[in-house]
């Protein structure tokens, strides 16, 4: 990445142990496209009152935004059932694995562009 990895927490403690995760599903991203420019990745939760800590039922809102050469590629995770990606760990493996399929089409799209070009 041409831009360190951006890693933001709203609403939430920040967590070593989260940021290392994200780092690692990051760092698969790359190995998918290593045109990768940048990605940010922000975790928030929608609090109903304005302590920092984390109440069951309040679900985990994350957006990994990743750019490449000619696009922004964006995943939002923004559940509307309360109970819906309550634990941190299920809410980025979702999001991530979102994003390596948004990545993989983009990949092949530019790979058959790519192959169009030069047989003209």
């Amino acid at each position: 990445m041409q831009i360190p990895l951006q890693i933001t927490f709203h609403g939430i403690d920040h967590s070593d142990a989260i940021e290392e995760r994200i780092r690692e599903k990051a760092g698969k991203l790359e190995q998918i496209c290593d045109r990768i420019t940048s990605c940010r990745v922000v975790i928030e939760v929608h609090h109903r009152n304005t302590s920092s800590l984390h109440r069951k039922g309040e679900p985990f809102h994350i957006t990994v935004d990743v750019t490449v050469p000619g696009a922004e590629l964006v995943v939002k995770r923004d559940p509307k059932d309360s109970h819906v990606n309550e634990d941190i760990l299920i809410a980025l493996r979702e999001a991530f694995e979102n994003m390596e399929r948004k990545l993989k089409d983009h990949v092949a799209r530019q790979r058959i562009e790519s192959k169009a070009r030069a047989a003209q």
